[in-house]
């Protein structure tokens, strides 16, 4: 690309924040209808219908996985492709990989896509140089990144975006993110602010565990607080999302993002009983029902009970049975809780994941923390679990983040282009 049409597109589309011309993300939400429905356009819809405009000229890699789908459920590199108006000449893999056959932590590796002979590159567990040299090999301009993430800190997704990001700018190539619904509305941030010490790639940076916001959004947030030198970035908007929608009202077919979160239900728990993961106890992987059914060996009717007593806004707990297929308890009937959301407007999923921690804890003697402390990777500090194991209460390990929170909200409030 020259030097003049570079530049052209950096006023039209804003190589920094927002994005703007015709593909504008400024603006976008009060431009956009009312509610959702099939009246939502994803940044992928957008930047097809305007022709591909912001990528003309360049060659173009895409980091896309499986959830990269139109609303009739075409993959967008299967539409991008065989299209003449955007050279597609690569596609990065994250977790799970592009065509998502690998389970959780693993990825499918370097090969050519049967669809469409594109090369396939890996970028799990590639950050920095390593994962820039991927872009440098591939020979593309520009990275575009299009997958639709859950509103979780420790879902990974955001986090190969941000690696991606830093790698990009390394490289000296353009980045572009293509806008997809927060799952479980962007109305407001939950949970404990990671500590930077506790850095992972569950977590790389200093956002709070329920981030209620969109990979534009946090794009924006990461380019300006977080990243040493900015990337060259250009985000597209969705039009006709509104903060306070759920994923039903977008219209949009859910395609699993992850074999463990197999529907929006899923998404809507998985930012509190995640921290399952952090114990001895069964987070409902190997079952239909994942981040939902909780349990282990030897939990009865009263855990649910105890957690029942807490009047928990939005949720009933179901005294439960399951023989996890794979992972914990693999083939083993254990006990614990079906966790029913009867009003997500309500429902604190944060909150509800501290207090069955705490009332797991006090139900079962067997309860007991994964000896690497896992816990701390994914709620960013010692503190939740220190603060249980001193018989703290829920509302206690609650308040305990309340003022990190409150200036994570502030730092957020900058970058939030939807109303």
């Amino acid at each position: 690309m020259n030097v003049s049409r570079r530049v052209l597109l950096a006023a039209s589309a804003g190589a920094v924040g927002a994005a703007g011309g015709p593909l504008a993300a400024a603006g976008v939400a009060s431009a956009a209808p009312a509610g959702g429905g099939h009246r939502l356009r994803t940044g992928f819809e957008r930047l097809r219908a305007d022709g591909y405009r912001l990528l003309d000229g360049d060659k173009v890699g895409i980091v896309t996985n499986p959830t990269g789908v139109t609303r009739d459920v075409r993959h967008i590199v299967d539409v991008m492709h065989p299209d003449e108006r955007v050279d597609l000449v690569a596609v990065f893999g994250p977790e799970h990989g592009f065509r998502g056959t690998a389970q959780a932590g693993g990825s499918e590796g370097r090969y050519d896509d049967p669809a469409t002979g594109l090369p396939v590159y890996d970028t799990y567990l590639k950050s920095g140089q390593a994962l820039a040299d991927v872009f440098t090999a591939s020979g593309v301009d520009t990275v575009v990144f299009d997958i639709q993430d859950v509103g979780a800190r420790f879902y990974t997704y955001i986090w190969t975006l941000y690696d991606c990001m830093e790698a990009a700018q390394l490289a000296g190539k353009r980045f572009v993110v293509l806008d997809r619904p927060n799952p479980v509305t962007g109305r407001g941030a939950y949970g404990p602010v990671l500590h930077k010490e506790f850095a992972t790639f569950v977590g790389r940076r200093e956002i709070s565990q329920a981030h209620g916001m969109t990979v534009t959004e946090l794009a924006r947030l990461f380019n300006a607080e977080y990243l040493t030198r900015p990337v060259e970035l250009a985000t597209v908007a969705m039009t006709g999302w509104k903060r306070s929608d759920f994923y039903d009202a977008s219209g949009l077919p859910w395609v699993p993002p992850s074999p463990n979160m197999p529907t929006a239900d899923t998404a809507l728990v998985y930012s509190g009983t995640c921290l399952f993961e952090g114990t001895n106890l069964s987070e409902g992987r190997g079952t239909t029902r994942p981040f939902e059914l909780l349990g282990a060996d030897g939990i009865d009717g009263g855990w649910a009970a105890k957690a029942g007593e807490l009047g928990l806004p939005g949720v009933h707990f179901r005294e439960a049975y399951f023989a996890p297929t794979f992972s914990k308890f693999q083939g083993k009937t254990i006990g614990g809780v079906q966790i029913h959301v009867d009003d997500r407007q309500a429902f604190d999923p944060v909150r509800t994941g501290i207090a069955l921690l705490v009332t797991a804890k006090q139900a079962w003697s067997g309860f007991a923390w994964r000896p690497d402390n896992w816990i701390d990777k994914l709620t960013g500090s010692t503190q939740v679990r220190t603060m249980i194991d001193a018989g703290a209460t829920t509302d206690e390990v609650v308040g305990a983040w309340q003022e990190e929170l409150r200036a994570f909200r502030r730092v957020r409030a900058r970058y939030l282009t939807y109303k």
